[in-house]
């Protein structure tokens, strides 16, 4: 049985997608949450989805620009300053980019993808592990993706960052093991959110739906994964049910990184 109660979860990327899903199982289960996002009215309507499911749920919204290590401050701080404590992390925030060559992907391009998907899962890792630390327990939670342990075509920053995020997970959770914080990644593979969908329109335009089902024709499961698949994982590994589970990436994509 996990449990939430009196516990209190940031989660960044909490407009949509996996930070939604995870946001509303955890809020199910009786959590307090702190969503970021850089985007206020995709935060309003996390918090309304969210509580159409759990009424009473608290949840504080955040809008922040991960990138920015001033605002990455700001939300650690608000979180304690309305709650006293940080519990969980689900450091979520990320992006795709646009799909080229890698002789052919812009330099500046390149440099936005892993400013999001790495350098801002870096800040908030380094200003929230001061605060575990202090108080001597805490879980953190990274998405990485399949494309942080396998080539993903066309998809050189994207490839990369995630690549760095398994590092730094790893790295971490070697680091902070003995202060009773575990750290461990997520790696996602084709799951319907509406990164994944705006990835489909990048290759195949019009016909993205039917580029979506060949896609997954070769999953093992030969369907997309549902957000709330992954939610309810992290759910678990932020939760006290956990806490043995650490420096891992744990794939969730239908057995398809294991195929080949």
């Amino acid at each position: 049985m996990i449990s939430y109660q009196d516990k209190v979860v940031i989660i960044t990327g909490g407009g949509s997608g996996l930070g939604r899903a995870a946001a509303d199982s955890i809020a199910a289960q009786g959590g307090k949450l702190v969503l970021v996002d850089m985007n206020k009215e995709s935060l309003e309507e996390s918090r309304k989805a969210i509580l159409a499911h759990s009424k009473d749920a608290s949840i504080e919204i955040v809008e922040a620009n991960v990138t920015d290590e001033e605002q990455v401050k700001n939300y650690v701080q608000f979180t304690l300053d309305t709650f006293g404590k940080i519990d969980g992390f689900f450091n979520n925030a990320g992006i795709e980019g646009k799909q080229n060559l890698t002789e052919d992907y812009g330099s500046d391009e390149f440099e936005k993808v892993v400013s999001v998907n790495l350098n801002g899962v870096f800040y908030g890792m380094k200003h929230v592990l001061k605060v575990m630390k202090a108080q001597g327990y805490g879980s953190i939670v990274n998405t990485a993706s399949v494309g942080g342990i396998r080539g993903v075509g066309n998809q050189s920053g994207y490839a990369a960052s995630k690549h760095g995020v398994v590092g730094l997970t790893r790295n971490s959770g070697i680091e902070y093991g003995q202060y009773g914080i575990s750290i461990n990644a997520i790696a996602p593979g084709a799951i319907m959110t509406p990164m994944v969908e705006g990835s489909l329109k990048q290759m195949a335009g019009d016909d993205w739906e039917a580029a979506g089902k060949e896609f997954v024709s070769v999953n093992p499961m030969k369907r997309f994964g549902k957000p709330e698949e992954v939610g309810n994982l992290v759910a678990f590994l932020l939760s006290d049910a956990a806490k043995f589970i650490n420096a891992s990436v744990i794939p969730i994509d239908g057995g398809q990184s294991y195929k080949y």
